[in-house]
């Protein structure tokens, strides 16, 4: 328990032991860092969380975030809108983006099935994905969800609203050890898993 001298030094610190990954030492020490920084370079770093979440959008397409209507992935003539990349949130998408070896589109779900949780289907972006589909365009659709009790719950729900549409549904290699969640992946591993991807049915018999 801390003995603070200040209920404003007392405020911020509260604030910030809210933000995930972020004890309480932790949240001490950067409101301490703070105050000791200039006003310009505190008053900069309000301005843009401040703007983040008041200004920042979700594409139309792939519910990616963006500062536009079209994120820079599905503006990008370079991409092959026929191959959609399945993940549970941003942080997966930011993933694999850094191994660079993925060219295609994405589709974010915002979320996986957790009864425990109270997350159904109706929570997540799985009826765009199946109107994504229908239109015609997408010709394989990767689940890349992360290899845990619920993302493979969500991959058989997906594949059973799918697996009647002319779209080939992959999931990606093993290379992502069971349990593990894929924004923590080095780039290498889950850049395999991408690239040797297989189809999504081999995974019943394993």
């Amino acid at each position: 328990m801390n003995n603070f001298s200040s209920k404003l030094l007392e405020t911020a610190v509260n604030e910030l032991a809210k933000l995930p990954g972020i004890g309480r030492k932790t949240s001490v020490r950067l409101a301490l860092h703070l105050l000791r920084q200039n006003n310009a370079e505190v008053e900069a770093l309000g301005h843009a969380l401040i703007k983040m979440r008041n200004e920042i959008s979700f594409c139309r397409i792939c519910f990616n975030v963006s500062d536009t209507e079209l994120c820079d992935i599905c503006n990008n003539p370079g991409r092959d809108a026929g191959l959609v990349c399945v993940v549970e949130d941003v942080r997966d998408v930011m993933a694999i983006e850094n191994t660079s070896q993925f060219k295609g589109q994405y589709h974010v779900l915002g979320g996986v099935i957790s009864p425990m949780d109270g997350v159904g289907p109706g929570d997540l972006n799985i009826e765009p994905l199946i109107s994504r589909i229908q239109k015609g365009g997408v010709k394989e659709v990767i689940m890349a969800l992360s290899p845990t009790m619920e993302g493979d719950t969500t991959n058989f729900y997906i594949y059973k609203r799918l697996k009647n549409l002319k779209v080939l549904i992959t999931t990606i290699a093993r290379g992502v050890s069971i349990g593990d969640n894929l924004e923590f992946t080095d780039e290498i591993t889950l850049g395999r898993s991408i690239t040797n991807r297989l189809p999504y049915e081999t995974t019943f018999n394993r």
